[in-house]
């Protein structure tokens, strides 16, 4: 059963909303009050309009979501509630509990806050290293240290795989602090999985390397690449949407399907005709990728 509602709700018709500084008059918002995780802003008419929050304060405050998912403050937690049109509230301070083998299992992924939230740091961390080397803070002075590290870390290629990349970040790692989650494995399966999540959000030719060019739009805070959507039985779904294939989760992130491998017992599975039937075969690790890969091929049909 899905656990979110479905993205076309998200495009029911409400005003276009001003990009331009006024689009957050206070008097305009004075007597509208839009929850948490929303903000009040205007639109081009003129009339206040509630939205999801763009963006949370960096300030990190762990609190467990009621969805057995770890936020990094309230903010981010009542963010994603809006965004994915769930209700969700905080179990408990602190990254949730490691779960038992008998609760549901979720696979590991990396959410678009986690690679936006990485992306910003990475962006941050430049931006503080050109100013202190006395450097003007303007394009050219970040374009030109992203050469530096680029060829840095390039093997001779004239590109970045998820390999380099990640050894671009351990570079300056202390200054990045970067802590997806409370155990260390799930910490290091998370980054990994956000670099592959970050080289996606700006590889134009879709070959998981990123050329130079490639890499300097990942770290321009003013590139915005189409944010790719998951797709499902011709239906489309936001990040952090959830479905099922047999007793195994999938959950949207970044625009795919990732879902966990375990082996379903007979409760999932078609019952075993004792009387003399054909038994269903196992899938194998092959086939049960391909299943997963059918579910992220749909979403290029939309």
């Amino acid at each position: 059963m899905l656990t979110v509602l479905l993205l076309p709700l998200l495009f029911s018709s409400s005003p276009l909303v001003s990009s331009s500084p006024v689009a957050k008059d206070q008097s305009v918002c004075a007597r509208t009050f839009c929850g948490a995780g929303r903000e009040c802003v205007s639109t081009n008419r003129g009339e206040p309009v509630c939205r999801c929050l763009q963006q949370c304060e960096e300030r990190e405050k762990w609190v467990c979501g009621s969805n057995g998912r770890s936020y990094r403050n309230h903010c981010e937690l009542h963010r994603d509630a809006c965004s994915t049109h769930t209700k969700i509230h905080a179990e408990h301070r602190g990254h949730c509990l490691e779960s038992s083998p008998e609760t549901d299992v979720s696979p590991i992924v990396c959410f678009l806050s986690d690679r936006d939230w990485l992306r910003e740091r990475v962006i941050q961390w430049i931006q503080q290293e050109v100013q202190s080397d006395n450097r003007t803070s303007n394009d050219t002075s970040t374009n030109q240290l992203l050469r530096t590290y680029f060829k840095m870390y390039d093997n001779g290629d004239s590109e970045l795989d998820s390999k380099e990349f990640l050894s671009f970040l351990k570079h300056n790692e202390t200054a990045l602090n970067i802590t997806y989650s409370n155990t260390l494995e799930s910490n290091m399966l998370l980054r990994s999985l956000c670099v592959d999540a970050l080289i996606e959000l700006s590889d134009e030719n879709a070959d998981w390397k990123l050329s130079l060019t490639e890499f300097i739009n990942c770290l321009t805070p003013s590139y915005h690449s189409y944010e790719r959507k998951c797709a499902l039985e011709d239906e489309v779904f936001e990040d952090g949407a959830e479905t099922r294939m047999d007793c195994n989760k999938c959950v949207c992130a970044c625009g795919n399907w990732v879902c966990t491998a375990l082996t379903c017992n007979e409760e999932h599975q078609v019952e075993e005709d004792v009387k003399g039937g054909a038994d269903e075969e196992e899938l194998t690790e092959e086939e049960w990728s391909r299943r997963v890969e059918e579910l992220n091929a749909l979403h290029q049909q939309h």
